[in-house]
């Protein structure tokens, strides 16, 4: 039996009953109903799976207005319920009608009961498949909105962030290529978010992909997807990154640290708009806007052999260069306040406030971390802040803009960090060239810069 539930509308008494008893041991509920009219009235009609509707009411009349109306009406008040169509009088200019209106199938009277319960089958098939497409739907766009949902603001009012933001507002509307680039914690993400929220895309999904975390094994895979059985831990087909974002945008950060291997296979992907998946030979086109970011100077690698001046070209339509924070004149304070705010609702210190000392020296400081090194800065300030008002002493900074550390209590990993944070600086921001100083792999390097950025 199947689980569905069937309304039949008729005239005709006998047409009811014998649809009644036919279908009574099929579908788990069949009511029956004489007169159109009373739809009108009908409660719970959307609770239905299959209308079986007669299309000639009236003595006399068999043009089949009558159902092609009532069709009509059950449609506004349930879209996606399967009607069925009946009637002794067949023609095909009235079956196409009766379809081109949202009807699911025709069936003739007298019917063939086989015939009549295959064409129901196949009906009731297509109502689950449209509920289980509504409910998926309905679980994207929660995800969607999940996904989207960004909780970081860009915040500031000085002359070199406005100048970026205008810039963003103008190019936003549009599906150019854009590259963003500045200095680790400038907040590049944020801009890739913000060309995103104010796009034609807004509604669809963002997704932001770290190059850098991605080994080069798992590169195309975890882009453009993989078939079951592609490789020893393919247990099921799955959608790369550029599928996943079909639609929407596809942010990939950190961009300048792609060998020159999987940029080749990036620079395909964005030149044709289609990806292959691993293991499988069937091109996939996808509609994406693509944002990019590095603090790599693209320009230098190229000359020296290390990124392909043709990538460059593809990924850079428009360039966005967001300023450091100490070209952002009067947007520190701001920030520190901002954030102040935050960690002391985070930590229970609420009533906190920064002294004018403290103030001039948070000016004075040309935080080479940018924003991000701020936020470091105020959130330890908060922690370890025993009165009601922050002081100079409780911002610790020093002339190269790392913390300053009691060399006899330091431990492994805020030494390790400064090592790491001089080969970087050393080498201009080039991942593979402070790797290769420290003996690391680039992999393990990025893990590293990850960890300390989350706290961990």
């Amino acid at each position: 039996m199947q689980k569905g539930k069937v309304l039949i509308v008729d005239d005709n008494k006998s047409v009811l009953s014998a649809l009644e008893i036919l279908l009574q041991f099929e579908y788990e509920k069949v009511d029956t109903l004489g007169n159109p009219n009373l739809l009108s009235s009908f409660k719970n009609l959307e609770d239905y799976d299959i209308v079986l509707l007669d299309m000639n009411f009236s003595a006399g009349v068999n043009t089949g207005n009558e159902g092609l109306y009532w069709n009509r009406e059950i449609k506004k008040r349930a879209p996606h319920i399967s009607v069925i169509m009946m009637t002794a009088y067949g023609a095909i200019d009235l079956a196409v009608q009766a379809l081109k209106e949202g009807a699911t199938d025709f069936i003739l009277k007298p019917w063939n009961n086989d015939k009549l319960l295959a064409t129901l089958k196949s009906a009731y098939q297509l109502r689950k498949s449209q509920k289980e497409v509504s409910i998926l739907k309905e679980k994207e766009n929660s995800l969607k909105q999940v996904i989207n949902q960004n909780k970081n603001y860009i915040i500031g009012n000085s002359k070199a962030l406005t100048s970026v933001l205008n810039l963003v507002q103008k190019v936003a509307k549009t599906d150019v290529n854009v590259l963003v680039t500045g200095e680790n914690g400038t907040g590049k993400e944020l801009i890739a978010r913000e060309l995103h929220n104010l796009s034609n895309r807004k509604n669809e999904v963002f997704i932001g992909v770290d190059m850098g975390s991605i080994s080069e094994t798992l590169f195309e895979s975890e882009l453009f997807g993989h078939t079951k059985g592609a490789f020893t831990d393919a247990k099921e087909d799955r959608a790369g990154k550029f599928e996943a974002a079909n639609g929407g945008t596809l942010f990939l950060d950190e961009i300048g640290n792609l060998s020159l291997q999987t940029q080749a296979k990036l620079l395909s992907a964005i030149q044709n708009r289609v990806v292959v998946r691993v293991g499988s030979n069937k091109p996939i086109p996808v509609d994406i806007r693509l944002i990019c970011a590095t603090n790599c100077n693209l320009e230098k690698m190229v000359a020296d052999g290390l990124f392909r001046e043709d990538l460059v070209y593809r990924i850079n339509t428009i360039h966005v260069e967001v300023p450091a924070l100490r070209e952002r004149d009067g947007d520190i304070l701001i920030l520190a306040d901002f954030y102040l705010t935050k960690f002391m609702t985070k930590y229970g210190k609420l009533g906190l406030r920064i002294n004018n000392l403290a103030q001039e020296k948070l000016l004075a400081y040309s935080w080479p971390g940018n924003v991000r090194e701020l936020q470091h800065t105020m959130e330890r300030a908060v922690i370890l802040c025993d009165g009601s008002v922050l002081k100079p002493t409780d911002f610790i900074l020093n002339e190269k803009g790392t913390p300053t550390l009691d060399t006899a209590n330091v431990t492994l990993s805020e030494m390790e960090l400064l090592l790491i944070n001089d080969a970087l600086k050393k080498h201009d921001g080039n991942y593979s060239a402070a790797a290769n100083q420290l003996g690391i792999s680039r992999q393990t390097l990025y893990n590293k810069i990850k960890k300390s950025e989350n706290g961990e």
